[in-house]
């Protein structure tokens, strides 16, 4: 498989993979009114709606903010999908398409419901961290990825250009 189609699949797979935990979460769970369920001593599922962005930043905008945040990410997804078909290494395109396939994600939910939701919660006793999603899992493992990638491209005298 070459690295289009590898990139776009992976960003199917994470699209598909989100929406369904999505609708487990809304629809099956019984995750609502502040109900939880305890996966394991640090992980729990519970319902968040996120009206902001990655970690709630800017969620006060207001009643129409989930507009202008879905145009963005719309214009993010796009970005993306332009630099996945000029990618030239697998990696960087399996990369770029997990990133995609989580935005789209949260895209559709700010598109469907005016916010993302939000559920996995991951604590060390009282100490919680952020609620997220498994498109923003992707998101991070992707960028994760594509900052290790850059920096061993670097070591080894990979993608520099002569200025």
């Amino acid at each position: 498989m070459t690295r289009r189609p590898a990139g776009l699949l992976l960003a199917a797979i994470i699209l598909l993979a989100d929406q369904a935990s999505k609708y487990w979460v809304l629809h099956g769970a019984g995750l609502t009114d502040g109900h939880f369920l305890v996966l394991l001593p640090v992980l729990n599922f519970v319902l968040v709606w996120n009206h902001g962005v990655t970690f709630g930043l800017l969620g006060g905008l207001g009643g129409f903010g989930w507009v202008l945040l879905a145009a963005i990410a719309v214009a993010v997804v796009v970005a993306l999908g332009v630099w996945l078909w000029r990618s030239e290494h697998l990696v960087k395109s399996l990369a770029i398409g997990a990133i995609m396939g989580g935005a789209a994600g949260n895209v559709l939910d700010r598109l469907r419901y005016g916010a993302v939701v939000d559920f996995i919660q991951a604590h060390i006793g009282v100490y919680s961290f952020y609620v997220f999603n498994v498109g923003d899992s992707a998101i991070v493992c992707g960028v994760g990825v594509l900052m290790f990638e850059s920096l061993l491209r670097r070591d080894a005298g990979g993608d520099r250009k002569a200025a």
